[in-house]
């Protein structure tokens, strides 16, 4: 067993008085997607990206507005359109005539939060302009490396892509999303409470219909991120992450299983479900909360398994099912 102990210095019930406050301020306004709004503080504190999946209308970017307008730091967002350029993301170099020499122009990836609007409506080529800043969190512009502000977070949104007009993502993209996360339709009761938001406030924008403050600045958000280290992890909770993810490789209805990164973000992600369920160490519960949004955009199914309309949570369900979870 691991003699790691909690660090004392970890002030869990200030730390989930923040994250409540944000959880339950977005939640005021993205009605019936708490869920969603959950998973996406988790790849917050994780200091990873996320890849938001579901048909139009649904508040994907809604979502990324309150949480942009929740946290005091920059946002910027691009929609992706098929005739978007890589340097329309990055920026670029271009020569000053008054001052007769080369600058840079930088593009609206330099920012704390950037929505990438319907992300695979572009072609790989434009997509392809993400993957080091995704990666490293900078940018290569005239041979020069610029840094992002920090902290940095893409927030992508994609339509299905039996979408008419949508490229499906490549794979070292995808991997570099920690999550992938479903909005679907709200309950009937909620759909009522959203339309009520909107109609009695005479505005298509609930945002607008709600006085939201900032609640937390980029520094802040930072200091939330560093705390996950103190956020204690059993070896056998972290060889249960890397025996799921292994599993995927061994499943015969799946043609490419997930990366070692996947270990990682589990272990990242449960360390963030703990710390928002108020406790200073991680459950195999923890793992298996995460495990669905961390793998299931990081796996490929044979194609009988999909003529049989089976999906990718299907069978990680069922490795979930089948991969014994250590007693704690």
């Amino acid at each position: 067993m691991n003699e790691q102990t909690p660090n004392s210095e970890l002030n869990i019930d200030v730390i989930h008085a923040s994250i409540s406050t944000l959880q339950n301020t977005i939640n005021q306004v993205l009605i019936g997607q708490e869920k969603v709004v959950t998973q996406i503080l988790i790849a917050l504190l994780s200091n990873g990206h996320v890849l938001v999946e579901g048909v139009p209308g649904l508040g994907k970017t809604l979502l990324i507005r309150i949480l942009s307008t929740c946290i005091d730091g920059t946002f910027k967002r691009i929609q992706f359109t098929p005739d978007l350029m890589p340097a329309d993301i990055t920026g670029h170099a271009f020569f000053d005539m008054k001052e007769a020499t080369f600058r840079i122009r930088k593009g609206p990836i330099f920012t704390n939060f950037l929505l990438a609007d319907e992300i695979n409506r572009s072609p790989a080529k434009t997509q392809a302009a993400l993957l080091e800043v995704m990666q490293d969190r900078q940018v290569t512009l005239d041979g020069e490396t610029q840094a992002i502000p920090k902290p940095f977070m893409v927030l992508a949104t994609q339509n299905p892509i039996e979408q008419e007009g949508t490229y499906p993502l490549p794979e070292a993209e995808l991997d570099r999303f920690l999550m992938k996360i479903f909005i679907d339709f709200p309950s009937y009761e909620d759909e009522i409470k959203l339309t009520e938001l909107v109609c009695k406030n005479y505005s298509d924008d609930p945002l607008k219909s709600k006085s939201i403050s900032p609640i937390l600045n980029a520094s802040q958000i930072i200091q939330l991120q560093n705390q996950l280290t103190g956020i204690v992890v059993d070896d056998e909770i972290m060889k249960y992450a890397v025996r799921l993810v292994r599993a995927t490789r061994e499943n015969t209805a799946i043609i490419q299983g997930a990366s070692p990164r996947a270990c990682i973000g589990l272990i990242r992600c449960a360390r963030a479900h703990a710390l928002i369920n108020k406790r200073n160490f991680v459950l195999p519960d923890d793992v298996k909360a995460v495990a669905l949004p961390v793998m299931r955009h990081r796996i490929s199914l044979s194609a009988d398994v999909e003529i049989d309309g089976v999906t990718t949570d299907d069978i990680l369900n069922k490795i979930l099912e089948t991969v014994d979870a250590p007693r704690i």
